[in-house]
């Protein structure tokens, strides 16, 4: 079986901690700002953690498995 390549795309977006956790940026901070409350903003502009269903799936596409 051929070596797995690690996904370019996903590699770009995710950050992989040294305790093996991936996090990510929150969506919906790209425009139409305005309209969105300050806390709103605030929370957005956090990083989060994948959620643990993706968890296999993304750690597949990473080829960290």
């Amino acid at each position: 079986m051929p070596k797995l390549k690690p996904h370019k795309g996903l590699l770009k977006r995710v950050k992989v901690t040294a305790t093996g956790k991936i996090i990510r940026r929150q969506a919906n901070k790209g425009h139409l700002m305005a309209s969105k409350n300050s806390a709103r903003r605030r929370r957005l502009g956090r990083v989060v953690q994948i959620d643990k269903t993706n968890m296999k799936t993304i750690r597949r596409m990473l080829t960290l498995e």
